[in-house]
């Protein structure tokens, strides 16, 4: 699979653009706020019906403009797929499969699977469990559509048992029976997404490690514990004993919502031990992993989107990088990166087609 052409109107900084793609690295270079990050942003629009940076469609359209467009070609296991993804001001958005819209824009969903690697993926090490977990949902949910149900399921249960709990706490009053069947259905979701979690991680860790070793040149040893209440004991029952705690802090104190991560090197967390380049390496390989395990899973390479790739990482990890994406186990990657120079030298020698797009003041010309 890969992209064969991208349009844009009203898209950010783009009043127009349009661009052939070729089938293997296609690198946009320009400064800082130009526009290189916006042509990744409208690839993954296409691929997921939304923005990878700002859930707010509106605010994707350009500054006065009433609407966006983002229209690309793709070749799909020998056929072309026409994707169109328009947004109006007040309007709800438009998706569409050659020319016919979507009913669901869940329908389309994994038809043109893609991965971004982006600065932002910092929030993985230095924020809340919650961007945790959303990584491992938002790959398992790609694969697993019984895993997306569960997973809608129990947050929806939750918010009624974390309600109830709220109405026990403002009427003083205690319903037992009613707690219960909210418990029961907790216990029943949590338990099937704890156990497919558990399978994916024990996988995933495998190609973490991989490419880790490829990016450290096998210098530094990371894992992945996956930490969950559920290690110590089925659901229901946790439930059941913390119903005083949960009445007095009036909210759900145990279940996979509270699932984390922890990354390590060398047995001690990353977060505080770890150095940036480190940090940045150990981001890359989570994203490198997401590629496999997308890959194998539709039997064909999903687009690499590598934002900013040169962000925290040495000449020695930023060159078997490139080595690494260079080879046809990746298919078609788009990079950006403010100097053509840099990323010239560290493609040199790599036997793909490569096409070069200056990017600047939300234009964008092909060298």
């Amino acid at each position: 699979m890969h992209l064969k052409k991208l349009s844009l109107v009203n898209f950010k900084n783009y009043s127009q653009a349009e661009l052939d793609c070729c089938p293997d690295i296609n690198c946009f270079t320009g400064n800082n706020g130009e526009g290189k990050t916006n042509l990744l942003d409208a690839i993954h629009y296409l691929c997921f019906t939304k923005s990878f940076f700002n859930p707010l469609d509106t605010q994707n359209i350009r500054h006065d403009e009433p609407f966006f467009v983002i229209q690309g070609t793709f070749e799909l296991k020998g056929e072309e797929e026409e994707v169109y993804c328009g947004q109006k001001r007040g309007h709800k958005k438009q998706f569409k499969r050659n020319k016919k819209e979507y009913g669901h824009l869940a329908d389309h969903i994994g038809l043109l699977p893609c991965v971004m690697v982006s600065p932002g993926d910092s929030e993985l090490v230095y924020e809340g469990s919650e961007e945790r977990r959303k990584f491992i949902d938002s790959i398992i949910s790609q694969l697993d559509k019984e895993y997306l149900e569960d997973l809608i399921a129990y947050n929806r249960a939750l918010m009624q048992r974390n309600a109830l709990l709220r109405h026990f706490a403002e009427s003083g009053s205690f319903d037992s029976q009613n707690l219960g069947l909210w418990d029961e259905q907790l216990s029943a979701l949590g338990t099937r997404l704890y156990a497919r979690r558990k399978e994916f991680i024990a996988h995933f860790i495998q190609l973490f490690r991989k490419h880790f070793r490829s990016l450290s040149g096998g210098r530094e040893e990371v894992d992945i514990a996956y930490e969950s209440q559920l290690h110590h004991g089925e659901l229901l029952l946790q439930l059941q004993a913390a119903q005083r705690k949960d009445r007095a802090l009036e909210y759900t104190t145990v279940g996979i919502h509270k699932d984390d991560l922890e990354f390590t090197i060398g047995d001690k967390p990353i977060k505080k031990f770890g150095s940036q380049g480190q940090q940045k390496s150990l981001l890359v390989a989570l994203r490198l992993a997401q590629f496999d395990i997308v890959k194998s899973a539709k039997g064909f390479d999903p687009i690499l989107l590598l934002d900013d790739i040169s962000d925290k990482l040495d000449e020695s990890r930023l060159r078997r990088l490139m080595e690494m994406v260079g080879s046809h186990h990746f298919g078609q990657i788009f990079i950006t990166d403010t100097s053509r120079q840099r990323i010239q030298g560290l493609l040199k020698g790599i036997e793909a087609e490569i096409k070069f797009f200056n990017v600047a003041g939300g234009h964008v010309e092909a060298q």
